[in-house]
């Protein structure tokens, strides 16, 4: 099973997770890498878009819905929050770079329906989590406070060293309100670029247990089991991160070998 996808420059869209290609249940990853004055026209039949501002700035249009310039705040994922656009399932919607543009698009199955909207930097909600070595700052972008069928999305920081989805958890069984089946993707940067982090994905159920090295641009899909995370000393990491599923309420199960963790001091 093929969880991990590796880093890749190239200008353009850029499938990276999808039915097509793994078991991502629904949910599916693009990059979006434009040169300033690039653009890319897309629709997606049956599948709801969220398209999350990496870095750059950008004019997005939504046939019928509106049209929006000078999107985007921050150089990179480390210098901002970020700014996106939800688009309805089946919408054509057309995105035009300001300069140079980095961008993900994060896709869910979905019935038509809806409007397009802004999430700005101001909208994000901004919270710490987390204690001692496992203290991170998550960036909520899209939850069920907003419009849309099954995407859940946003951003954590883990500083140099320290550790995220920790103690660690899973949501990959159906079991409300104990626990809500969701599956998940990453998608990392790292601050220098030339530092990396480790994913583990297991599951003792499942007898799978896999651990990743992941760099810059790197993305890993969980389909289920635990998923802990940690940067490398002297560098910090972001992960953009999306789920879909079984609704849009994240309830989680801590692995009970560890959990005690999280209640330490």
């Amino acid at each position: 099973m093929n969880l991990y996808a590796k880093h890749d420059a190239a200008t353009g869209l850029r499938e990276v997770f999808n039915p097509g290609n793994s078991e991502s249940g629904g949910l599916e990853l693009a990059l979006l890498r434009l040169d300033a004055g690039g653009s890319i026209e897309a629709a997606a039949k049956g599948r709801e878009s969220l398209l999350t501002i990496l870095g750059g700035r950008c004019a997005v249009s939504v046939d019928g819905m509106g049209s929006w310039k000078g999107l985007g705040e921050r150089a990179n994922v480390f210098s901002g929050v970020a700014a996106s656009v939800y688009v309805p399932a089946g919408a054509p919607y057309r995105v035009v770079a300001e300069g140079p543009l980095e961008a993900v698009i994060w896709r869910a199955p979905a019935q038509p329906g809806g409007q397009a909207y802004v999430i700005q930097p101001s909208d994000v909600a901004v919270a710490v989590r987390g204690t001692g070595a496992f203290r991170r700052r998550v960036h909520t972008i899209l939850d069920a406070s907003r419009p849309a069928q099954a995407l859940v999305a946003g951003e954590t920081f883990n500083e140099p060293g320290a550790w995220s989805s920790y103690p660690p958890h899973k949501h990959d069984r159906h079991d409300p309100p104990n626990e809500v089946k969701l599956v998940e993707i990453y998608h990392y940067k790292v601050d220098p670029a030339q530092g990396f982090g480790m994913q583990r994905v297991y599951s003792p159920e499942r007898h799978f247990d896999e651990t990743y090295i992941v760099e810059d641009g790197d993305s890993v899909l969980i389909p289920f089991g635990y998923h802990p995370v940690v940067a490398a000393p002297g560098y910090q990491l972001c992960y953009l991160w999306a789920l879909a599923g079984e609704g849009r309420t994240l309830k989680m199960q801590e692995d009970p070998a560890h959990s005690w963790a999280g209640r330490a001091k």
